[in-house]
Protein backbone atom coordinates (compact mmCIF):
# COMPACT_ATOMS: atom_id res chain seq x y z
CA UNK A 1 0.00 0.00 0.00
CA UNK A 2 1.23 3.23 -0.84
CA UNK A 3 1.54 5.87 2.13
CA UNK A 4 3.31 8.93 0.21
CA UNK A 5 1.04 11.29 -1.73
CA UNK A 6 3.76 11.88 -4.58
CA UNK A 7 4.13 8.31 -5.49
CA UNK A 8 0.22 8.01 -4.69
CA UNK A 9 0.40 10.58 -7.35
CA UNK A 10 2.35 9.39 -9.78
CA UNK A 11 1.23 5.90 -9.82
CA UNK A 12 -2.46 7.38 -11.01
CA UNK A 13 -1.35 9.71 -13.29
CA UNK A 14 1.13 7.52 -14.74
CA UNK A 15 -1.40 4.76 -15.07
CA UNK A 16 -3.76 6.33 -16.19
CA UNK A 17 -1.56 8.10 -19.18
CA UNK A 18 -0.39 4.64 -20.17
CA UNK A 19 -3.87 2.85 -20.50
CA UNK A 20 -4.60 6.57 -22.27
CA UNK A 21 -1.63 5.85 -24.57
CA UNK A 22 -2.40 2.02 -25.06
CA UNK A 23 -6.04 2.75 -26.02
CA UNK A 24 -5.42 6.11 -28.33
CA UNK A 25 -2.70 3.74 -29.88
CA UNK A 26 -4.65 1.05 -30.44
CA UNK A 27 -7.52 2.82 -31.90
CA UNK A 28 -4.88 4.61 -34.47
CA UNK A 29 -3.65 0.79 -35.16
CA UNK A 30 -6.96 -0.23 -35.79
CA UNK A 31 -8.28 2.40 -38.16
CA UNK A 32 -4.54 3.09 -39.71
CA UNK A 33 -5.43 -0.83 -40.72
CA UNK A 34 -8.79 -0.20 -41.93
CA UNK A 35 -7.86 2.71 -44.18
CA UNK A 36 -5.04 0.69 -45.61
CA UNK A 37 -7.31 -1.82 -46.26
CA UNK A 38 -9.83 0.18 -47.76
CA UNK A 39 -6.69 1.81 -50.12
CA UNK A 40 -5.34 -1.72 -50.94
CA UNK A 41 -8.82 -2.94 -52.18
CA UNK A 42 -9.53 0.33 -54.25
CA UNK A 43 -6.05 -0.07 -55.63
CA UNK A 44 -7.02 -3.72 -56.57
CA UNK A 45 -10.15 -2.43 -57.98
CA UNK A 46 -8.66 0.29 -60.24
CA UNK A 47 -6.21 -2.66 -61.12
CA UNK A 48 -9.16 -4.85 -62.11
CA UNK A 49 -10.83 -2.23 -64.28
CA UNK A 50 -7.26 -0.94 -66.06
CA UNK A 51 -6.86 -4.58 -67.16
CA UNK A 52 -10.29 -4.83 -68.38
CA UNK A 53 -9.67 -1.78 -70.26
CA UNK A 54 -6.62 -2.91 -71.87
CA UNK A 55 -8.01 -6.31 -72.70
CA UNK A 56 -11.20 -4.65 -73.92
CA UNK A 57 -9.96 -4.86 -77.53
CA UNK A 58 -10.78 -7.99 -79.34
CA UNK A 59 -7.52 -9.71 -79.54
CA UNK A 60 -6.35 -12.54 -81.59
CA UNK A 61 -4.37 -15.39 -80.06
CA UNK A 62 -1.34 -14.08 -81.69
CA UNK A 63 -1.72 -10.89 -80.29
CA UNK A 64 -2.48 -12.36 -76.73
CA UNK A 65 0.97 -13.98 -76.84
CA UNK A 66 2.84 -11.09 -77.77
CA UNK A 67 1.44 -9.37 -74.98
CA UNK A 68 1.93 -12.29 -72.75
CA UNK A 69 5.73 -12.21 -74.17
CA UNK A 70 5.92 -8.55 -73.18
CA UNK A 71 4.62 -9.21 -69.62
CA UNK A 72 6.85 -11.87 -69.14
CA UNK A 73 9.93 -9.82 -70.50
CA UNK A 74 9.38 -6.93 -67.92
CA UNK A 75 8.61 -9.15 -65.32
CA UNK A 76 12.04 -10.75 -65.67
CA UNK A 77 13.73 -7.63 -65.85
CA UNK A 78 12.03 -6.32 -62.48
CA UNK A 79 13.84 -9.55 -60.90
CA UNK A 80 16.70 -8.71 -61.89
CA UNK A 81 16.30 -5.39 -60.34
CA UNK A 82 15.85 -7.07 -57.21
CA UNK A 83 19.22 -8.45 -57.61
CA UNK A 84 20.85 -5.28 -58.46
CA UNK A 85 20.66 -3.05 -55.34
CA UNK A 86 21.60 -0.05 -57.47
CA UNK A 87 18.33 0.14 -59.68
CA UNK A 88 16.05 2.45 -58.12
CA UNK A 89 13.04 1.53 -60.90
CA UNK A 90 12.30 -1.47 -59.52
CA UNK A 91 10.09 -2.78 -55.80
CA UNK A 92 10.48 -5.88 -54.23
CA UNK A 93 6.85 -5.83 -53.41
CA UNK A 94 6.79 -6.51 -57.21
CA UNK A 95 6.53 -10.06 -57.02
CA UNK A 96 3.58 -9.92 -54.51
CA UNK A 97 1.36 -8.84 -56.72
CA UNK A 98 -0.52 -10.99 -59.43
CA UNK A 99 -2.93 -10.41 -61.86
CA UNK A 100 -5.06 -13.23 -64.19
CA UNK A 101 -7.05 -12.87 -66.87
CA UNK A 102 -9.61 -15.89 -67.74
CA UNK A 103 -12.28 -17.44 -69.96
CA UNK A 104 -15.25 -18.27 -69.16
CA UNK A 105 -14.15 -22.19 -69.56
CA UNK A 106 -10.63 -20.84 -67.09
CA UNK A 107 -8.45 -20.49 -69.58
CA UNK A 108 -5.95 -18.21 -69.27
CA UNK A 109 -5.46 -15.49 -71.53
CA UNK A 110 -2.51 -12.99 -69.40
CA UNK A 111 -1.54 -13.49 -66.26
CA UNK A 112 1.71 -12.16 -64.34
CA UNK A 113 4.29 -14.12 -63.48
CA UNK A 114 3.75 -13.78 -59.96
CA UNK A 115 0.54 -14.81 -60.40
CA UNK A 116 -0.07 -18.75 -58.36
CA UNK A 117 -1.21 -21.25 -60.34
CA UNK A 118 -3.72 -22.90 -58.04
CA UNK A 119 -4.85 -18.88 -57.15
CA UNK A 120 -8.67 -19.80 -59.09
CA UNK A 121 -8.63 -23.69 -57.96
CA UNK A 122 -7.95 -22.99 -54.29
CA UNK A 123 -10.21 -19.85 -54.60
CA UNK A 124 -13.25 -21.98 -55.84
CA UNK A 125 -12.47 -24.67 -52.96
CA UNK A 126 -12.93 -22.00 -50.26
CA UNK A 127 -16.23 -20.18 -51.52
CA UNK A 128 -18.86 -19.78 -49.66
CA UNK A 129 -20.79 -22.99 -48.18
CA UNK A 130 -23.88 -21.49 -50.16
CA UNK A 131 -22.36 -22.99 -53.18
CA UNK A 132 -24.06 -26.64 -54.15
CA UNK A 133 -20.83 -28.87 -54.14
CA UNK A 134 -21.47 -30.92 -56.75
CA UNK A 135 -21.58 -27.45 -58.79
CA UNK A 136 -18.15 -26.15 -57.01
CA UNK A 137 -16.82 -29.78 -57.88
CA UNK A 138 -18.02 -29.45 -61.52
CA UNK A 139 -16.53 -26.14 -61.93
CA UNK A 140 -12.88 -26.92 -60.79
CA UNK A 141 -13.41 -29.92 -63.22
CA UNK A 142 -13.87 -28.08 -66.12
CA UNK A 143 -16.83 -29.61 -66.79
CA UNK A 144 -19.16 -26.03 -65.99
CA UNK A 145 -18.30 -22.70 -67.05
CA UNK A 146 -17.66 -19.70 -64.30
CA UNK A 147 -20.61 -18.45 -65.20
CA UNK A 148 -22.28 -21.33 -63.31
CA UNK A 149 -21.42 -19.43 -60.38
CA UNK A 150 -22.79 -16.33 -60.96
CA UNK A 151 -22.09 -12.77 -59.07
CA UNK A 152 -21.06 -15.13 -56.20
CA UNK A 153 -17.44 -15.29 -57.46
CA UNK A 154 -17.42 -11.45 -58.11
CA UNK A 155 -15.95 -9.23 -55.18
CA UNK A 156 -13.30 -9.48 -52.74
CA UNK A 157 -11.99 -13.38 -51.36
CA UNK A 158 -9.47 -13.97 -49.05
CA UNK A 159 -7.30 -17.38 -50.35
CA UNK A 160 -4.67 -19.34 -48.12
CA UNK A 161 -3.02 -21.37 -50.78
CA UNK A 162 -0.10 -22.95 -48.47
CA UNK A 163 1.10 -22.79 -45.13
CA UNK A 164 0.22 -19.30 -43.55
CA UNK A 165 0.56 -17.26 -47.35
CA UNK A 166 -2.54 -15.23 -47.28
CA UNK A 167 -3.72 -13.59 -50.23
CA UNK A 168 -6.45 -11.29 -51.41
CA UNK A 169 -8.13 -11.50 -54.36
CA UNK A 170 -10.88 -9.18 -56.45
CA UNK A 171 -12.46 -11.08 -59.42
CA UNK A 172 -14.21 -8.67 -61.61
CA UNK A 173 -15.98 -9.82 -64.44
CA UNK A 174 -16.82 -8.82 -67.88
CA UNK A 175 -19.87 -9.62 -69.06
CA UNK A 176 -19.36 -8.44 -72.59
CA UNK A 177 -16.83 -10.60 -73.58
CA UNK A 178 -17.30 -13.38 -70.81
CA UNK A 179 -13.77 -12.89 -69.27
CA UNK A 180 -12.95 -12.89 -65.48
CA UNK A 181 -10.28 -10.59 -64.53
CA UNK A 182 -8.39 -12.01 -60.74
CA UNK A 183 -6.02 -9.28 -59.35
CA UNK A 184 -4.53 -10.05 -56.11
CA UNK A 185 -1.59 -9.02 -53.58
CA UNK A 186 -0.34 -10.65 -50.77
CA UNK A 187 -1.55 -10.06 -47.19
CA UNK A 188 1.68 -9.72 -46.13
CA UNK A 189 2.22 -6.22 -47.98
CA UNK A 190 -0.40 -4.78 -45.77
CA UNK A 191 0.61 -5.96 -42.89
CA UNK A 192 4.20 -4.72 -43.37
CA UNK A 193 2.79 -1.54 -44.08
CA UNK A 194 0.33 -1.44 -41.16
CA UNK A 195 3.25 -2.18 -38.61
CA UNK A 196 5.61 0.44 -40.00
CA UNK A 197 2.91 2.90 -39.82
CA UNK A 198 1.93 1.99 -36.31
CA UNK A 199 5.49 1.81 -35.27
CA UNK A 200 6.46 5.10 -36.10
CA UNK A 201 3.03 6.38 -33.75
CA UNK A 202 4.32 4.20 -31.16
CA UNK A 203 7.93 5.05 -31.32
CA UNK A 204 7.42 8.52 -30.02
CA UNK A 205 5.15 7.65 -27.29
CA UNK A 206 7.73 4.85 -25.89
CA UNK A 207 10.48 7.29 -26.12
CA UNK A 208 8.34 9.96 -24.57
CA UNK A 209 6.89 8.06 -21.79
CA UNK A 210 10.10 8.14 -19.75
CA UNK A 211 10.17 11.87 -19.95
CA UNK A 212 7.05 12.38 -19.50
CA UNK A 213 7.25 10.60 -16.08
CA UNK A 214 9.97 12.67 -15.25
CA UNK A 215 8.35 15.47 -15.79
CA UNK A 216 5.38 14.46 -13.67
CA UNK A 217 7.58 13.41 -11.39
CA UNK A 218 8.78 16.82 -11.30
CA UNK A 219 5.37 18.72 -11.58
CA UNK A 220 4.08 16.79 -8.66
CA UNK A 221 6.81 17.19 -6.61
CA UNK A 222 6.84 21.69 -7.80
CA UNK A 223 2.88 21.08 -6.58
CA UNK A 224 3.68 19.26 -3.02
CA UNK A 225 6.01 21.63 -1.80
CA UNK A 226 4.14 23.59 0.49
CA UNK A 227 2.96 20.72 1.84
CA UNK A 228 6.37 19.57 2.35
CA UNK A 229 6.89 23.06 3.88
CA UNK A 230 4.27 22.77 6.03
CA UNK A 231 6.04 19.34 7.00
CA UNK A 232 9.61 21.30 7.75
CA UNK A 233 8.45 23.64 9.19
CA UNK A 234 6.60 21.69 12.22
CA UNK A 235 9.69 19.39 11.97
CA UNK A 236 12.05 22.28 13.05
CA UNK A 237 9.77 23.64 15.87
CA UNK A 238 10.73 23.29 19.34
CA UNK A 239 8.42 21.04 21.16
CA UNK A 240 7.53 24.00 23.30
CA UNK A 241 7.07 26.38 20.32
CA UNK A 242 2.85 26.62 20.04
CA UNK A 243 2.17 29.67 18.08
CA UNK A 244 -0.14 29.34 15.40
CA UNK A 245 1.78 28.23 11.81
CA UNK A 246 2.37 31.16 9.00
CA UNK A 247 2.82 30.62 5.52
CA UNK A 248 2.62 33.01 2.97
CA UNK A 249 1.12 32.64 0.49
CA UNK A 250 -1.10 29.74 1.71
CA UNK A 251 -2.58 27.15 -1.00
CA UNK A 252 -6.56 26.83 -0.86
CA UNK A 253 -5.93 23.40 -0.61
CA UNK A 254 -3.92 23.95 2.36
CA UNK A 255 -6.00 26.62 4.37
CA UNK A 256 -8.65 23.45 6.13
CA UNK A 257 -5.67 21.85 7.16
CA UNK A 258 -3.03 25.00 8.58
CA UNK A 259 -6.34 26.55 9.78
CA UNK A 260 -7.37 23.35 12.15
CA UNK A 261 -4.07 22.55 13.01
CA UNK A 262 -3.73 26.04 14.15
CA UNK A 263 -6.72 25.61 16.32
CA UNK A 264 -5.66 22.52 17.41
CA UNK A 265 -2.05 24.41 18.55
CA UNK A 266 -3.86 27.10 20.45
CA UNK A 267 -6.09 24.82 22.47
CA UNK A 268 -3.24 22.82 23.39
CA UNK A 269 -1.57 26.20 24.42
CA UNK A 270 -4.26 27.11 26.08
CA UNK A 271 -4.74 23.55 27.99
CA UNK A 272 -1.00 23.59 29.00
CA UNK A 273 -1.51 27.34 30.08
CA UNK A 274 -4.12 26.25 32.53
CA UNK A 275 -2.41 23.33 33.83
CA UNK A 276 0.59 25.80 34.50
CA UNK A 277 -1.70 27.96 36.51
CA UNK A 278 -3.32 25.22 38.35
CA UNK A 279 -0.31 23.56 38.99
CA UNK A 280 1.01 27.43 40.42
CA UNK A 281 -1.88 28.10 42.21
CA UNK A 282 -2.06 25.07 43.93
CA UNK A 283 1.56 25.30 44.61
CA UNK A 284 0.97 28.87 45.76
CA UNK A 285 -2.63 27.87 47.75
CA UNK A 286 -1.48 25.03 49.73
CA UNK A 287 1.92 25.50 50.77
CA UNK A 288 0.79 27.62 54.22
CA UNK A 289 -1.84 25.30 54.53
CA UNK A 290 0.50 22.34 54.61
CA UNK A 291 3.15 24.29 56.47
CA UNK A 292 0.46 25.12 58.92
CA UNK A 293 -0.60 21.71 59.45
CA UNK A 294 2.76 20.02 60.16
CA UNK A 295 3.45 22.73 63.04
CA UNK A 296 -0.29 21.80 64.50
CA UNK A 297 0.88 18.03 64.22
CA UNK A 298 4.46 18.40 65.87
CA UNK A 299 2.61 20.48 68.59
CA UNK A 300 0.05 18.06 69.29
CA UNK A 301 3.12 15.31 69.73
CA UNK A 302 5.62 18.09 71.60
CA UNK A 303 3.06 19.23 74.07
CA UNK A 304 2.52 17.20 77.48
CA UNK A 305 -0.62 18.80 78.50
CA UNK A 306 -3.62 16.65 77.01
CA UNK A 307 -5.65 19.91 77.00
CA UNK A 308 -3.10 21.75 74.83
CA UNK A 309 -2.51 18.39 72.73
CA UNK A 310 -6.82 18.23 72.02
CA UNK A 311 -6.86 21.82 71.51
CA UNK A 312 -3.62 21.52 68.85
CA UNK A 313 -5.89 18.28 67.23
CA UNK A 314 -8.61 20.53 66.78
CA UNK A 315 -6.85 22.92 64.98
CA UNK A 316 -5.14 20.19 63.01
CA UNK A 317 -8.55 18.93 61.87
CA UNK A 318 -10.16 22.28 61.23
CA UNK A 319 -6.04 22.72 58.98
CA UNK A 320 -7.93 19.85 57.05
CA UNK A 321 -10.84 20.66 56.80
CA UNK A 322 -9.66 24.37 55.25
CA UNK A 323 -6.96 22.53 52.65
CA UNK A 324 -9.71 19.87 51.92
CA UNK A 325 -11.91 22.85 51.04
CA UNK A 326 -8.95 24.68 48.94
CA UNK A 327 -8.14 21.27 47.11
CA UNK A 328 -12.04 20.96 46.56
CA UNK A 329 -12.21 24.18 44.72
CA UNK A 330 -9.03 24.14 43.15
CA UNK A 331 -10.77 21.19 41.38
CA UNK A 332 -13.96 22.48 40.55
CA UNK A 333 -12.92 25.32 39.12
CA UNK A 334 -10.02 22.98 36.68
CA UNK A 335 -12.94 20.95 35.15
CA UNK A 336 -15.03 24.11 34.00
CA UNK A 337 -14.03 23.24 30.03
CA UNK A 338 -16.55 24.89 27.75
CA UNK A 339 -16.47 21.32 25.62
CA UNK A 340 -17.45 18.95 28.39
CA UNK A 341 -19.80 21.50 30.29
CA UNK A 342 -21.76 22.69 26.31
CA UNK A 343 -22.24 18.67 26.25
CA UNK A 344 -24.05 18.42 29.14
CA UNK A 345 -26.46 21.58 28.68
CA UNK A 346 -30.78 20.97 28.79
CA UNK A 347 -33.39 23.33 29.34
CA UNK A 348 -34.41 23.03 33.36
CA UNK A 349 -37.28 24.77 35.33
CA UNK A 350 -34.70 26.94 37.59
CA UNK A 351 -37.57 27.68 39.97
CA UNK A 352 -37.68 24.33 41.53
CA UNK A 353 -34.51 23.51 41.04
CA UNK A 354 -33.16 26.58 42.89
CA UNK A 355 -35.24 25.76 46.01
CA UNK A 356 -34.26 21.91 46.15
CA UNK A 357 -30.74 23.60 46.24
CA UNK A 358 -31.55 25.76 49.04
CA UNK A 359 -33.19 23.13 50.85
CA UNK A 360 -29.39 21.51 51.18
CA UNK A 361 -28.18 24.65 52.90
CA UNK A 362 -30.37 25.52 55.45
CA UNK A 363 -28.97 23.15 58.10
CA UNK A 364 -25.91 25.40 57.35
CA UNK A 365 -27.84 28.54 57.88
CA UNK A 366 -29.36 27.45 61.18
CA UNK A 367 -25.72 26.67 62.51
CA UNK A 368 -24.79 29.98 62.10
CA UNK A 369 -27.98 31.33 62.99
CA UNK A 370 -28.17 32.78 60.10
CA UNK A 371 -32.16 33.62 58.34
CA UNK A 372 -32.22 31.79 54.70
CA UNK A 373 -35.01 33.34 52.62
CA UNK A 374 -35.93 32.39 49.10
CA UNK A 375 -38.06 34.56 47.04
CA UNK A 376 -38.69 32.18 43.73
CA UNK A 377 -42.08 32.03 42.32
CA UNK A 378 -43.62 28.70 42.38
CA UNK A 379 -46.25 28.42 39.90
CA UNK A 380 -44.34 30.60 37.08
CA UNK A 381 -42.03 28.28 35.03
CA UNK A 382 -38.30 29.50 34.69
CA UNK A 383 -36.60 27.91 31.96
CA UNK A 384 -33.16 28.19 31.33
CA UNK A 385 -30.92 25.89 28.84
CA UNK A 386 -28.03 25.17 30.86
CA UNK A 387 -26.13 22.53 32.72
CA UNK A 388 -27.74 21.71 36.20
CA UNK A 389 -24.31 20.38 38.65
CA UNK A 390 -22.57 23.95 37.30
CA UNK A 391 -26.07 26.05 38.51
CA UNK A 392 -25.68 24.40 41.84
CA UNK A 393 -21.96 24.85 42.19
CA UNK A 394 -23.05 28.67 41.47
CA UNK A 395 -25.34 28.56 44.21
CA UNK A 396 -24.02 27.25 46.48
CA UNK A 397 -20.56 29.38 46.39
CA UNK A 398 -22.71 31.85 46.46
CA UNK A 399 -24.94 31.28 49.34
CA UNK A 400 -21.79 29.60 51.30
CA UNK A 401 -20.14 33.07 51.03
CA UNK A 402 -22.96 34.96 52.10
CA UNK A 403 -23.53 32.97 55.29
CA UNK A 404 -19.90 33.30 55.67
CA UNK A 405 -19.25 36.70 55.71
CA UNK A 406 -22.72 37.82 57.65
CA UNK A 407 -23.19 37.88 60.99
CA UNK A 408 -25.04 35.61 63.24
CA UNK A 409 -28.13 36.76 63.63
CA UNK A 410 -28.25 38.21 59.76
CA UNK A 411 -30.32 37.49 56.75
CA UNK A 412 -29.56 35.98 53.66
CA UNK A 413 -32.01 36.23 50.74
CA UNK A 414 -32.42 34.67 47.64
CA UNK A 415 -34.73 35.40 44.89
CA UNK A 416 -35.24 34.69 41.02
CA UNK A 417 -36.83 36.59 38.34
CA UNK A 418 -37.50 36.54 34.77
CA UNK A 419 -36.18 39.98 32.74
CA UNK A 420 -35.97 40.56 28.95
CA UNK A 421 -34.92 37.00 27.61
CA UNK A 422 -33.04 36.32 30.66
CA UNK A 423 -33.20 34.67 34.45
CA UNK A 424 -31.70 36.83 37.07
CA UNK A 425 -30.68 34.79 40.47
CA UNK A 426 -29.75 37.20 43.12
CA UNK A 427 -27.64 36.60 46.75
CA UNK A 428 -28.23 39.44 49.55
CA UNK A 429 -26.66 39.52 52.31
CA UNK A 430 -26.54 41.95 55.86
CA UNK A 431 -23.12 41.33 56.41
CA UNK A 432 -20.46 44.28 56.49
CA UNK A 433 -20.46 44.39 52.92
CA UNK A 434 -17.72 45.39 50.28
CA UNK A 435 -16.48 48.78 49.45
CA UNK A 436 -16.32 49.91 45.78
CA UNK A 437 -13.16 50.05 44.73
CA UNK A 438 -12.71 46.50 46.15
CA UNK A 439 -15.44 44.48 44.39
CA UNK A 440 -13.44 44.17 41.15
CA UNK A 441 -11.04 42.20 43.30
CA UNK A 442 -13.79 39.60 44.31
CA UNK A 443 -13.29 37.93 41.14
CA UNK A 444 -9.48 37.04 41.39
CA UNK A 445 -8.26 33.66 42.59
CA UNK A 446 -7.01 33.36 45.88
CA UNK A 447 -8.47 37.05 46.89
CA UNK A 448 -9.88 36.81 50.35
CA UNK A 449 -11.02 40.07 52.80
CA UNK A 450 -8.79 40.45 56.13
CA UNK A 451 -11.84 39.68 57.80
CA UNK A 452 -12.61 36.19 56.17
CA UNK A 453 -11.97 33.54 58.00
CA UNK A 454 -11.56 30.09 56.50
CA UNK A 455 -12.62 31.43 52.47
CA UNK A 456 -10.08 30.21 50.38
CA UNK A 457 -10.75 33.04 47.85
CA UNK A 458 -11.67 30.39 45.09
CA UNK A 459 -15.49 31.07 45.34
CA UNK A 460 -16.38 34.14 43.16
CA UNK A 461 -13.64 33.11 40.61
CA UNK A 462 -15.73 29.45 40.32
CA UNK A 463 -19.19 32.01 39.94
CA UNK A 464 -17.83 34.12 37.23
CA UNK A 465 -15.90 31.26 35.36
CA UNK A 466 -19.51 29.55 35.40
CA UNK A 467 -21.14 32.13 34.30
CA UNK A 468 -18.66 32.77 31.54
CA UNK A 469 -19.95 29.43 30.39
CA UNK A 470 -23.52 29.93 30.39
CA UNK A 471 -22.92 33.33 28.63
CA UNK A 472 -24.15 35.33 31.26
CA UNK A 473 -23.12 38.35 33.33
CA UNK A 474 -22.69 38.73 37.24
CA UNK A 475 -23.11 42.05 38.42
CA UNK A 476 -22.13 43.39 42.31
CA UNK A 477 -23.89 45.73 44.45
CA UNK A 478 -25.39 46.99 47.74
CA UNK A 479 -27.75 44.90 49.03
CA UNK A 480 -31.16 46.00 50.75
CA UNK A 481 -30.56 44.05 53.65
CA UNK A 482 -27.23 45.94 54.11
CA UNK A 483 -24.41 44.11 52.64
CA UNK A 484 -23.17 42.93 49.33
CA UNK A 485 -25.65 42.04 46.54
CA UNK A 486 -24.64 39.49 43.89
CA UNK A 487 -26.65 39.09 40.52
CA UNK A 488 -26.29 36.87 37.78
CA UNK A 489 -27.76 37.43 34.70
CA UNK A 490 -28.44 34.46 32.54
CA UNK A 491 -29.59 34.75 28.91
CA UNK A 492 -32.43 32.30 28.09
CA UNK A 493 -31.96 29.95 25.43
CA UNK A 494 -35.06 27.69 23.94
CA UNK A 495 -33.01 25.34 21.14
CA UNK A 496 -34.27 21.92 23.41
CA UNK A 497 -37.69 21.14 22.97
CA UNK A 498 -39.74 21.27 26.23
CA UNK A 499 -39.62 17.83 26.94
CA UNK A 500 -36.49 17.58 27.91
CA UNK A 501 -37.08 20.14 30.56
CA UNK A 502 -35.18 18.82 34.23
CA UNK A 503 -36.24 19.84 37.67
Amino acid sequence: MLRSIRSRTLVLVLGVLSLSLTLISWRSYRDAQHEIEELFDAQLAQSARLLEGMAGSDLSPTSLAAVQQALDAALVASADDEQQPSQTDGHRYESKLAFQILDDRQHVLLQSASAPVILLPRLLQQLPSSIPAALRDAVLADEEALSAIGDRLIGYHEVLLWGDEHWRVFVHRDRTRHYWILVAEREDVRGELVGSITLRSLLPDLLGLPLLALLVWLAVGFGLRPLHQVASLIKARDPENLIPLELSPLPPELEPMVTALNRLLLQVNHLLEREKRFIADAAHELRTPLAVLRIHAENALQVPDPADREAALHQLVSGVERATRVVTQMLTLARLEPEALHSRMQLIDLGPYVRGELAELIPLALERDIELDCDVPEEQPLQLQADAPSLGTLLQNLVSNALQYTPPGGQVRVSLREGRGELVLSVEDSGPGVPPEQRSQLFRRFYRQTTAGQGAGLGLAIVQRIVELHHGQILLGDSALGGLSVAVHLPQRQSVAPATVAH
